[in-house]
């Protein structure tokens, strides 16, 4: 089922505003601050789905030079590293082309802290605002023209040289949720 038939999605997770998320890549640790001020669904739903396990293994699958650097796609995880660097089709689809089967209201047009700075976390989507599911990039430098159409989720704290090594084809271990003050 593509993006405009999947059902939109209300995420059960309650943010409490504390959560950081923890990226163990092939390439090493990223740290992010999660803003569940200012985009709550997102939030909840990438809580929920790191919880679940929904991202360890999968690859990242787009990186643009001074630009992004994009995974979440659950078509990569029975792929290998060089077929999702080729584009190949893998068992579950072609890489960035999979989601989690629902999709997300959009919240970059109500959150006061959409910024995309460098290593900003936000969400990708389709041509539809509320198609955002599960795929997300990291900044490599500040991006602000997409501050328009993306909802950033999260900042990051540590790891921005982690970011900036990794490339298509790289490994998203695990990603778990601490909370911190």
């Amino acid at each position: 089922m593509g993006f405009f038939g999947d059902p939109l999605y209300t995420p059960e997770y309650k943010v409490q505003g504390d959560e950081v998320a923890v990226f163990e890549t092939s390439k090493g640790t990223i740290r992010v601050r999660l803003d569940g001020e200012g985009a709550p669904i997102h939030v909840a739903n990438f809580c929920e789905l790191a919880s679940s396990g929904f991202y360890d293994d999968l690859k990242f699958h787009r990186y643009v030079p001074d630009f992004v650097i994009q995974g979440g796609d659950p078509n990569t995880r029975q792929m290998s590293p060089a077929d999702v660097v080729a584009g190949r089709r893998g068992p579950d689809g072609l890489p960035g082309t999979g989601g989690p089967g629902y999709r997300i209201r959009q919240e970059y047009t109500t959150n006061p802290h959409n910024s995309h700075v460098d290593g900003a976390l936000a969400m990708a989507r389709s041509q539809n605002p509320d198609s955002a599911g599960s795929q997300f990039y990291f900044c490599l430098g500040p991006q602000h023209f997409l501050d328009s159409g993306y909802t950033v989720f999260g900042v990051t704290l540590e790891g921005l040289d982690v970011i900036s090594k990794l490339r298509a084809g790289d490994i998203i271990n695990s990603i778990r949720i601490q909370h911190e003050a």
